[in-house]
């Protein structure tokens, strides 16, 4: 009672719902939890070693996994004996075989799509299952182009959606866990693996072409608006948007209903209708709460491990983190199913062996670093042996 901790925030769409969390379990614990949002675009890593430095660690810290294996160690409290871990062994991650974060959610992401839109268009039901191709979904394209839509695909300029949801692909389908990620990146740093000559390479590059070629920014690929990419999938301007579940807060204030009909597509990157990239999407524990282990006192450790507990044990804290946060739970014993349509679309194809859970663990300046070589890549100022080019001098760089 009258303790203190704060948690920083660096999923800015759920900035207000987790204030309306912490302000419910002080109701119940007495313990203040203060949210500290990072803003939108900034570094989640650079901002907690920031305050780190200076002193003012947050108890508890929301980061990307990459995040958390770098700073584990040296920071962060051992949540190993907590008692949720039983409840996400499949989504926990172990650094030297112990657990130092606490999987807030899973994220998936692919090719969003409007099944009204499409509907219209082509004049007839659209069954998404029925796209198992890469040439399956260049003629479905090519179909909205016929039906009226004349550029039918958002594709996303910053350098976060190009260096880590798009290129990561290279990685994770290795063999769609998040071990073979690893061997993957561990060969190519190795040069045991030639980019060049790399087929998953190839292959996300001709996706990403077709992406490119229907894009309804072509002619100003780097002048894109994140916003007005949700109000133009949910007008029908457009009936594909690459991105994840966490895109819907932006699409629900652009006027989409919980009733709509949105879903996912996987990420097409060839023709064998066999291979599970074009039949799974990728949906993995994305983001992880960090506990400060260095600069936080036992009292403000103990009262950080107990809102986690709370989150996962106390019915209002399962209900506030799937209904209040539009979060997919990492936790088994959680009976809530998300309620806003692309949520529910990940939720369901995660417990119908429809979705493939590989998080590629890269270095912090990934997504900058690359993100920035795809954008010369998609702009059309680099062809692919430059942008592959790049990628390989990266890799070379790190140790």
């Amino acid at each position: 009672e009258g303790t203190e901790i704060t948690l920083l925030n660096t999923k800015a769409e759920i900035q207000e719902a987790l204030e309306k969390m912490g302000e419910v379990f002080e109701e119940k614990s007495g313990v203040h939890v203060e949210v500290m949002p990072v803003t939108d675009g900034d570094s989640p890593y650079t901002k907690v070693v920031s305050m780190y430095n200076a002193g003012s660690a947050p108890t508890l810290a929301i980061l990307d996994t990459t995040d958390v294996i770098a700073l584990a160690e040296e920071k962060a409290a051992d949540l190993t004996n907590e008692p949720w871990v039983a409840e996400a062994e499949d989504y926990v991650t172990r650094v030297n075989d112990k657990i130092y974060s606490f999987p807030l959610c899973i994220e998936g992401r692919g090719l969003i799509y409007n099944k009204a839109v499409i509907e219209d268009a082509l004049g007839e039901e659209f069954d998404p299952d029925s796209i198992t191709t890469l040439d399956e979904f260049e003629e479905l394209l090519d179909r909205l182009v016929k039906g009226g839509i004349e550029k039918p695909v958002s594709l996303a300029k910053e350098d976060w959606s190009l260096g880590a949801h798009h290129l990561q692909y290279v990685y994770e389908t290795y063999d769609g866990t998040s071990e073979g990620a690893q061997e993957c990146i561990e060969q190519i740093k190795d040069g045991e693996i030639n980019l060049t000559k790399y087929d998953r390479m190839a292959e996300f590059l001709d996706m990403f072409d077709v992406l490119k070629k229907y894009n309804v920014a072509k002619g100003d690929p780097l002048g894109a608006d994140y916003d007005e990419m949700a109000i133009d999938l949910v007008d029908g301007k457009t009936a594909i948007w690459f991105n994840g579940n966490w895109a819907w807060p932006n699409m629900e204030e652009a006027g989409a209903e919980e009733d709509d009909e949105y879903g996912f597509l996987p990420y097409f990157m060839n023709n064998d209708e066999d291979d599970f990239v074009n039949q799974k999407i990728q949906a993995s524990p994305s983001k992880q709460v960090m506990v400060d282990g260095q600069q936080a006192s036992e009292t403000e450790q103990a009262a950080a491990k107990e809102f986690l507990n709370w989150i996962v044990y106390s019915e209002i804290g399962q209900q506030m983190l799937v209904k209040t946060c539009s979060i997919i739970p990492a936790f088994q014993n959680n009976p809530y199913e998300p309620s806003d349509p692309l949520a529910r679309d990940i939720y369901e194809k995660v417990h119908n062996d429809r979705a493939f859970n590989a998080a590629a663990i890269v270095p912090n300046d990934h997504w900058s670093v690359l993100g920035a070589a795809m954008q010369k890549y998609l702009a059309g100022r680099s062809d692919r042996e430059e942008f592959i080019e790049s990628v390989e001098d990266y890799w070379d760089e790190q140790e």
